[in-house]
């Protein structure tokens, strides 16, 4: 069993920036794909972001140039750096952990979820 904790949401205006943790227990860090999804009111959770054990990493367009995904094995830690935030970036951000080969910008190669970390952007 893992369990994935968020933290580092909260309120900022257009333009500025915020860093998004997520702690992992339980099965060996090292050896997940990690993965950042988010979900906006009235829509579906898209992908943003993942990491895979080898520190290859894949962004989604929208927030490429952006954000950057990192990982701390020391600290079973991964983070979203958000810079130049919009306000079509406000949303509930998750973390999610995959143990097996898949797709990882697909929410299904996903085993394990947090419960998620509130981003608002403010115009």
């Amino acid at each position: 069993q893992v369990q994935l904790v968020e933290s580092g949401g909260g309120l900022v205006q257009a333009g500025g920036s915020l860093r998004l943790s997520c702690a992992a227990s339980g099965r060996t860090f090292t050896s997940y794909a990690l993965g950042w999804f988010r979900q906006a009111p009235g829509k579906e959770r898209e992908f943003v972001a993942y990491i895979r054990w080898s520190d290859n990493t894949y962004y989604a367009n929208s927030v490429k140039g952006r954000f950057t995904i990192s990982r701390d094995n020391a600290k079973s830690t991964v983070y979203l750096q958000m810079n130049s935030l919009k306000p079509e970036d406000t949303a509930i951000y998750y973390c999610a952990a995959a143990t097996r080969s898949a797709v990882y910008s697909r929410a299904n190669a996903y085993d394990y979820w947090g419960q998620g970390t509130q981003v608002t952007v403010s115009s």
